[in-house]
């Protein structure tokens, strides 16, 4: 009994294998902005299936890119050096000192421990701010947020030679200024606009949630600019989710082909998404 159930493994492994080939001719050669945070960064079990998942992308063709935020740890790191936050309309002011533990702790331990977990699963990975080789330049988002950026250039020539030499970049969100200051940046938003700027195929966002949920409270698999909009307006769409769907929004004009918001938590999530027939998530693309 135990022989056959093994076999009955190993058919469906090799159907599964079989079924996901033209997804992976779909994506060979193409260009996946990955931002990842919530559950995925808080486990070590998340992070290595995570690593694997992205190593496995890029052996069978795929050129990831990683963008990661690392707010716990953040908060971790203030209330350890008893660092004290403003907080302007709920967001965080950030300070000249409040910076510096913000680029300490992103490019840092957040970033390092992504490459590590990368490398240690055989893929080449190579951490990475929005400060390096000028990726990311920032203007202020509000001057009453102190060093919070919107990315308002993005030059990213040294990614495109990191995928001619098969690594993969793992990104902190932090910019820098036209003044020679550093900006901290939400990491939704840097995706986004990284995405946009290597016209990307996909951008996805992990989250600790399933997806964008309709009235009913049932997951939408796929969605229009349209329609997420529609959704923002009737308050279908709110709170977290609203900034989550705006930077889908503005990724879609800039040229990525699609954004999928999926759950993080999900194990292989990343691999459901690409390469089977059902995807996981919520899809939002132009009709």
């Amino acid at each position: 009994m135990r022989k056959q159930a093994m076999n009955r493994d190993w058919i469906a492994t090799a159907r599964t294998l079989s079924e996901a080939l033209p997804y992976l001719q779909r994506y060979d050669d193409a260009i996946v902005v990955i931002k990842l945070g919530g559950h995925a960064m808080g486990s070590d079990e998340a992070m290595d299936t995570f690593a694997r998942d992205i190593v496995l992308m890029q052996q069978v063709g795929v050129n990831p890119v990683i963008v990661h935020g690392g707010g716990p740890m953040i908060n971790q790191m203030l209330d350890k050096l008893a660092i004290k936050s403003e907080f302007v309309n709920g967001k965080r002011v950030t300070d000249e000192a409040t910076m510096e533990v913000v680029e300490m702790v992103l490019s840092g331990r957040v970033n390092k421990r992504i490459v590590q977990a990368i490398n240690q699963q055989g893929g080449k990975a190579v951490g990475l701010s929005g400060k390096d080789a000028n990726l990311i330049t920032c203007d202020p988002t509000d001057p009453a947020l102190g060093l919070v950026g919107t990315p308002s250039e993005i030059d990213p020539s040294i990614l495109q030679t990191l995928f001619n030499d098969d690594t993969i970049p793992v990104i902190a969100p932090l910019g820098a200024g036209r003044n020679g200051e550093t900006f901290n940046i939400n990491g939704d938003t840097a995706a986004g606009a990284i995405a946009a700027a290597l016209t990307a195929d996909r951008l996805l966002l992990l989250t600790d949630i399933d997806g964008v949920r309709n009235a009913e409270g049932d997951v939408v698999t796929e969605l229009t600019p349209q329609t997420i909009r529609e959704m923002i307006a009737d308050g279908t769409v709110a709170g977290g989710m609203i900034p989550k769907t705006e930077t889908a929004l503005a990724a879609i004009d800039g040229g990525v082909r699609a954004v999928v918001i999926l759950d993080g938590r999900a194990p292989n999530a990343t691999l459901l998404e690409l390469f089977t027939d059902h995807g996981a998530g919520s899809m939002i693309r132009a009709g």
